[in-house]
This record gives C-alpha cells, structure tokens and sequence, in this order.
C-alpha cells in the first residue's frame, strides 16, 4: 500500500507506522501519534481519496506567565483548542495533492503564546498546507504550493510531535513555506530541495535542502541546510513572519537510533544572520549567529503507553553592547536550557498526554524573559492534551 506523505519529512521510526501516516522520506524528526488509518472514497474523475482528521484540546499552567494582557500566554492557566483539522489527499497516479485545513495552535517553550482563533488567522490561514504533486515514477516527484519546511527536527503541529510543545532550536525554524519542492530517493539516500520565500514571507529568495542517509533499518543520519539568498529588510505582521530568522542561514545535522522500543535523535543546530539585514532592520549592527544541540527520545512501555523527553541548549552570539541581535528572544550572549517530559496514552484513535518542561536562561544582569515584571529566567509550564484522530 502505497503510504500517505506529508511534505516528505517523517523519519525513518515512521515506516513501521506507514499505512497510517502522511509521511515518507525519512529524516531526523520525532516521530508523531500514530494516526488510524485513512477512510478511503470514490471521487468520481479524482479518484480514489484518503480522509483523515485530528480533534483535540489542551490546558495549559505555567509560574513566571508573561508580562502584558490579552493573550492566554500573559496568564497563569488557560485552555483552547490544539488541533482540528481535516485531511485529504489523493496519492496514486501521475497528478496528485494534498490539502490539510482547519484550525490549530503552536505553543513553544520559552515564548509568549496566542489563543488558536488569533494563531490560525495571523499565520497560515485556513488551510496551512496544501500543494499539487507532479509524481512521473515512485521516486521522483515535484510538490507546488503551501509545504511543510525541509529543516528541523520537530513538527509544526502538536499531533506531530512526541512532545506537546516545540522546543528552543524550533524558533530558528519556519514551519510552513510557500514554493515549490523536488524529492528522489535512489536506495538508503533520499534528497529534498526546494525553492520558497522562507518564513512564509511572500518574497520568494530561499533555498532550502535535506539529505539523508538510511544507514540501515535502525540507524540513519541526516543534512538540512538552506537560507536566504538575498535580502529581505521589510518588516510583517504576520505572527509567522520573524524579520531576523528570515534573513537567515541555517544548518541541522543529526542522527536517528529506531529500535523495537527506543527511539532517539539527536541534532546540532547552527544559524546565522548577516549584519546588513540586522542593520537594515533595526535590530543592531553586527552579524549575530546561534548555536544548539538537542537530543529527543522516546520510550514504548507498553503498545499503549510510551514516555518522551526532550533535552536541549542554546546560545545567541554577542553581548548586549557590542550590536549584536537577539536571535533566541533570551538577549545577545544568553544561553538558554531546556528540559521536557512527555508521558502518553494512545489507544485506537483516542490519545492523552501530560507534559512537565523547564527552561532557563543565563542572561545579563537585570534582565529576563517572563514574569510580571520580564525579569525572571526560569519558567515551569504544565500541560494536558487529549483528543480523537480518525
């Protein structure tokens, strides 16, 4: 049975699940909730489709809650919804496509957080996904339109992902770019590169690539790179839209261990942004670059039941009187730690997880990046996500 795909970006780990899952290239993410198999139906002179869908809801209590008012994240406790959205797709003959709609939230550690009505509109609309794919042979094919990005280790959406929130290195990536992407695979070697406008800029001057490496069932490394090749010194709305990172250039490189009940990636991460474009923005005067590591894990214990956690660090460039950019949102020459535990229960398409994550930051003196007053460097969060998928 041929397998659904999903921007070519799930790793190896998701080919014992492949009936189930949009996936196929195997890269270095984690790997998601194993989604029930897709309803299938006739479509008249479409074809055959495949249907499948997400419903589910978070709650969420962190200390040290944001400073400011309006949005759940400058609060103690919230809750709203995390996903529901629909997906379709026809994956057999020569033209096919993939649509994925509805609505959904995206909350990372560290950072402030919007309710999923503000997030779904100010990001990527109504319909996040969505491209028609060129498929001449099984190991070819050219995707056009709204893609999931070839770089990071992690998911946009939380139904994606081992862990309910994305990390620290996940703020130095984009998540969903407009463009047009080529994908081949000849044997263990599978290669992606794809031409889009970055952080979902609208100005079409990124170049981005992935090439990984199937060691053999259980063992694979992987290469993501890519950047602007220009630059784009314009400022947006859109929450999507992050000025600095869009100007970037950025390098993931890791390695995937899937065994019968372990499953472990970890990844270093290198970004940089040149001086013009931090100038040209305002944002200081001199190159500024980060540098991250991370290891994420999970743990089956039973075919029910499987625990994750997700270690990480990272470090932004400069000082805060030399004109370096705060890349991280912790300030120039911060570094920042995190740590996340992700116990889940998944059974037929009904699934629950909780979640404890911890981040601090080593900062200058007299700042910070939560509390009432911004000035603390810690914060605890807590969560609970449970929901349907079919």
């Amino acid at each position: 049975m041929k397998t659904l795909k999903n921007g070519y970006r799930y790793k190896i780990i998701s080919l014992a699940m492949s009936a189930a899952l949009p996936m196929m290239i195997e890269t270095g993410h984690a790997s998601p909730l194993a989604l029930p198999s897709p309803l299938t139906f006739a479509a008249g002179p479409l074809g055959t489709l495949n249907v499948q869908g997400v419903a589910s809801g978070y709650g969420v209590w962190q200390d040290n809650k944001f400073a400011g008012s309006g949005n759940p994240g400058n609060k103690s406790a919230s809750a709203d919804i995390s996903n529901g959205m629909v997906i379709i797709q026809k994956n057999t003959g020569l033209v096919q496509f993939y649509l994925q709609a509805g609505a959904y939230n995206v909350m990372t550690l560290g950072s402030s957080y919007f309710s999923t009505g503000t997030f779904t509109q100010n990001t990527f609309g109504a319909l996040p996904v969505g491209y028609v794919e060129i498929a001449p042979t099984d190991n070819f094919n050219i995707q056009i339109g709204k893609l999931y990005t070839l770089i990071g280790a992690e998911y946009t959406y939380s139904y994606q992902n081992w862990n309910i929130e994305r990390g620290l290195l996940w703020g130095q990536e984009n998540a969903v770019n407009k463009g047009i992407q080529a994908n081949y695979t000849a044997g263990p070697v599978t290669a992606s590169v794809s031409w889009n406008d970055g952080f979902y800029s609208n100005r079409f001057n990124w170049v981005t690539g992935m090439l990984t490496w199937a060691i053999n069932k259980q063992n694979s490394v992987f290469f993501q790179g890519g950047g602007n090749l220009g630059q784009t010194d314009y400022t947006y709305s859109s929450i999507a839209t992050t000025p600095l990172q869009n100007n970037e250039s950025i390098f993931d490189v890791g390695y995937t261990y899937s065994g019968s009940n372990l499953s472990v990636t970890p990844y270093v991460q290198y970004t940089s942004v040149p001086a013009g474009a931090i100038q040209a923005l305002g944002a200081g005067t001199r190159k500024t670059s980060t540098l991250g590591a991370a290891i994420l894990a999970d743990y089956s214990l039973t075919d029910k039941i499987s625990i994750a956690g997700r270690v990480e660090y990272i470090s932004n460039s400069g000082t805060v009187t030399d004109g370096a950019a705060n890349l991280t949102g912790f300030g120039p020459g911060s570094h920042a730690w995190s740590l996340t535990v992700t116990p889940t229960y998944q059974n037929g398409g009904f699934f629950a997880r909780a979640e404890l994550s911890y981040v601090a930051a080593t900062m200058p003196n007299n700042t910070g990046f939560s509390g009432t007053n911004s000035l603390a460097q810690t914060q605890l969060r807590s969560m609970l996500e449970t929901g349907f998928m079919f």
